[in-house]
C-alpha cells in the first residue's frame, strides 16, 4: 500500500494529551493518531453499511412481542 505524508499543526496542549494517550497504550503519537483515524473511518463505513441494509430490507421493525401470559390459577380450584 502506498503511503502519503500528512502534516498537521496543533496546539501544544492537544499534542501533550495525544502523547499521553499514546504512551498509555504503548504507542507512538503517530501510530495513535493513525489508529484513531482508522477506527473513526471504520465506524463511519459500518454505520453506512447498516443504514444501506436497513434501506434494502425496508427498515428495522420491532421484534414480535410474546403473547400476554394468563394467570396460572385461572380456572383451577
Amino acid at each position: 500500500m502506498a503511503s502519503r505524508v500528512f502534516s498537521l499543526r496543533i496546539d501544544a496542549q492537544l499534542w501533550d494529551r495525544i502523547r499521553d494517550h499514546a504512551a498509555r497504550r504503548g504507542m507512538t503519537a503517530q501510530d495513535y493518531v493513525v489508529a484513531t483515524l482508522v477506527r473513526e473511518d471504520f465506524d463511519e463505513r459500518f454505520k453506512a453499511a447498516v443504514e444501506e441494509t436497513d434501506r434494502f430490507y425496508g427498515g428495522r421493525e420491532d421484534p414480535p412481542q410474546p403473547p400476554p401470559y394468563s394467570s396460572p390459577s385461572a380456572g383451577i380450584r
